[in-house]
């Protein structure tokens, strides 16, 4: 029997940015599972390393379909180390890629108003909005020009509903969503959407909280959802994998939050 549906990235190449913890590495592995040919990036090679081999674990017949390599979108030769993975994720130019996926934000600190440096706003778009838009120039070269291709951005919910303290956050995730909707109409016919998640229990979540304190900030996100809970990973990775099947949708937010927005 054919599968006109769960099949549709078997052997498809994808890298994924951020690809070795939370939900990049959720991703990573969900199209693993539907048959794609993977590469996972970070800026750590043991990082990368300990992706791969937990996936090759997980995967055991699919371990020759997940590769990974090093890149800092924060870097100053953020170009050089762009191409590099490129290079690495099509064997030197020889196949085309179909998708990419960045989920690479990382960590960062809260930063109250009366603290706000521009070195500080421009230490979180550095990698969030000028590291991903070298990230869009570069993978011009390398994905096939189609509709059936995709760029996948990651951001948030801030923009949309900001508490205190998220003043260089809350407009960079606003500029986020503009990049999404420009590179929708720069890349065409690839596809570029955005997912946006709510409050996720990653290792960057747990970055926030201080000893003790991770179960006050999942009771506090909780309670401010519809769903009663936050998110898992697995959950958001099923958000990228719909966006890479999906070959009408572009320019799109496709938003995971429990319903954090309407409460």
């Amino acid at each position: 029997m054919s599968l006109k549906y769960t099949n549709k990235l078997q052997g498809k190449r994808v890298v994924i940015i951020g690809g070795t913890s939370g939900i990049g590495f959720a991703a990573a592995e969900a199209a693993v599972e539907h048959g794609a040919i993977v590469v996972v990036a970070s800026s750590k090679r043991d990082k990368v390393d300990r992706a791969v081999e937990r996936i090759q674990k997980a995967y055991p017949d699919a371990g020759d379909r997940i590769r990974g390599t090093t890149l800092d979108l924060s870097s100053e030769d953020v170009e050089q180390q762009i191409v590099a993975l490129f290079d690495f994720a099509t064997d030197g130019g020889k196949h085309k890629l179909q998708h990419v996926a960045e989920t690479a934000g990382g960590a960062f600190r809260m930063v109250p108003l009366a603290e706000v440096t521009p070195t500080a706003i421009a230490e979180v778009a550095k990698v969030r909005l000028t590291g991903c838009t070298m990230l869009a120039k570069i993978s011009m070269r390398y994905l096939e020009i189609s509709r059936t291709s995709s760029f996948t951005l990651t951001n948030g919910v801030s923009d949309a509903k900001p508490t205190t303290g998220w003043t260089i956050m809350a407009p960079i995730g606003a500029a986020k969503r503009g990049l999404t909707h420009a590179l929708a109409n720069d890349m065409k016919p690839i596809r570029v959407n955005c997912v946006c998640p709510g409050a996720v229990k990653t290792e960057l979540f747990d970055h926030f909280a201080g000893d003790g304190e991770q179960q006050k900030i999942v009771d506090f996100y909780t309670a401010r959802t519809l769903t009663d809970s936050i998110g898992a990973p697995e959950d958001l990775a099923e958000c990228y994998i719909s966006i890479m099947k999906n070959y009408f949708m572009t320019g799109q937010e496709i938003t995971a939050d429990g319903g954090y927005l309407l409460c």
